[in-house]
């Protein structure tokens, strides 16, 4: 089964195949995902990465969590599920 990782404080220019490099190392990565800004179209410095296999998502967090990555200290966990209905957003 899939898993989903939540990969933050990214340096702004990494790149999505970046991180599909990164975590290949650990399984099979079947998405990549950079969130970027509507208006700017540049990174948010966060991402997402889904892996195929549950167990290798759970190795490539512990091995690559606070590990340094084109200058910064990534912060990874497992990707929590988003509400519905709830949005981030203020008017």
């Amino acid at each position: 089964m899939s898993k989903k990782i939540y990969v933050g404080n990214m340096n702004y220019s990494t790149t999505e195949q970046d991180l599909e490099e990164l975590f290949s190392q650990y399984g099979s990565v079947l998405n990549v995902n950079i969130v970027t800004d509507r208006m700017t179209n540049q990174s948010k410095g966060f991402a997402f990465v889904e892996m195929e296999d549950a167990e290798a998502a759970n190795t490539a967090i512990s091995e690559i969590n606070n590990k340094e990555f084109k200058g910064r200290n990534l912060k990874v966990n497992e990707a929590k599920e988003r509400k519905p209905g709830k949005s981030n957003y203020r008017y």
